[in-house]
């Protein structure tokens, strides 16, 4: 499906100013975190940080990683942080973000040691098949990652997400019922509607269906509910049904496990290339981890332009079943353009920007293909 033609606007200064810092922002997070993880390779401080992290461990194998991981997500904080900051100023000074400092701060502890915790039960579990079974670990840790990959996505929204938001039933009945009828529709089962007391934290606005199976659940943000009308509420989340309609999750995470095989049989053969070339002991050495996450960096910044890519193309057939599934485009339009001006997003990104950073299609095209789809209707002749 070709991308829809744009039509003729501009974006704010404003939102241009704001997208470009952001974009810097993650560039500059990105490439310290590169850096980072060279430095450790060629000076050889991942080896002394492994000494460091066993006697810290008093010896103990499994102890020692826990305390190598600490350490490196430790220092990795410490040298971002400053970045972190800059990003909450950001967010502050555009007027997009209510947050306080301190609430700001400890959301930041909290993801580091969510993100700890995480971090160490999988990357434990990759030294754990290394040293039990270290001719084929590969194939191994990648079924356990895709086993704890999707064991994330469905208990993400009752054990992750009230981490750091807080959720309550949505009060309002007709919507609620309104909004589960179009699941239906869709065919899925959505498990309850909620509230997403996103304004605490944020002036932006936001839903989602998230979860899947028996956790599956509708997420308004109140930014959207107490702003938007319940047409275009029902807009907005009957894209989010189309992702459902099309087996975009499912389909996902086949892309997932096809990118992960090739990601775990590279690490592989960069270990062995390592240890062949005397630059660690053996494949269980865990001062080999910057290298593996070496390999995990470069691997998505070669692949980032082609998984946008397939995600653009994801999110103009949600955009489609949205079209055909609610009685007019217009609250789509109407929704669309809020959530930009809301949002400060870029309408008309360059070319180059949208190819390499967008996993969404411009809002510029998806109002253009909005126009189109009405059109083609509108010039379809009735039975």
């Amino acid at each position: 499906m070709p991308d829809a033609p744009i039509p003729a606007q501009s974006d704010s200064p404003e939102a241009r100013r704001y997208n470009r810092i952001r974009r810097w922002l993650g560039i500059a997070d990105f490439g310290v975190g590169l850096v980072f993880l060279v430095v450790l390779l060629a000076t050889g401080w991942s080896g002394s940080l492994k000494s460091l992290a066993s006697h810290m461990g008093f010896g103990n194998y499994e102890l020692s990683l826990f305390m190598y991981i600490l350490l490196l997500l430790g220092i990795s904080k410490v040298l971002g942080i400053g970045l972190d900051y800059y990003g909450f100023r950001v967010e502050r000074g555009y007027k997009l973000s209510n947050q306080r400092f301190g609430s700001w701060l400890w959301d930041d502890v909290k993801g580091f040691l969510v993100g700890l915790v995480l971090g160490s039960i999988v990357i434990e579990l990759l030294y754990f098949t290394i040293r039990q079974w270290p001719q084929n670990w590969w194939l191994l840790a990648w079924a356990l990652f895709m086993g704890l990959f999707i064991l994330l996505a469905q208990l993400a929204p009752v054990l992750l997400f009230p981490i750091f938001y807080k959720f309550e039933p949505l009060d309002d009945e007709d919507l609620k019922r309104r909004l589960v009828m179009l699941g239906q529709r869709a065919g899925t089962h959505v498990r309850g509607v909620y509230r997403w007391k996103l304004s605490e934290k944020s002036k932006k606005a936001n839903a989602a269906l998230t979860g899947l199976g028996r956790t599956r659940r509708i997420i308004l943000a109140d930014t959207l509910l107490d702003n938007y009308t319940p047409d275009e509420i029902e807009a907005v989340l009957a894209h989010e049904l189309g992702h459902h309609v099309h087996r975009h999750i499912l389909k996902s995470i086949f892309v997932q496990a096809a990118i992960t095989f090739v990601g775990f049989w590279a690490a592989n053969w960069t270990l062995h290339y390592a240890v062949d070339h005397h630059m660690f002991e053996e494949l269980s050495d865990f001062a080999n981890l910057p290298l593996l996450a070496l390999v995990s960096v470069v691997l998505s910044l070669v692949l980032m332009p082609a998984l946008n890519a397939y995600s653009r193309y994801n999110e103009r057939q949600a955009d489609r079943y949205a079209f055909e599934s609610i009685a007019s485009v217009e609250p789509f339009v109407s929704s669309m353009n809020k959530l930009a001006e809301q949002n400060l997003a870029e309408r008309v990104p360059s070319k180059w920007v949208e190819w390499f950073f967008h996993s969404h299609p411009s809002i510029s095209r998806r109002l253009a293909a909005a126009e189109s789809w009405s059109k083609s209707q509108s010039a379809s002749p009735r039975l």
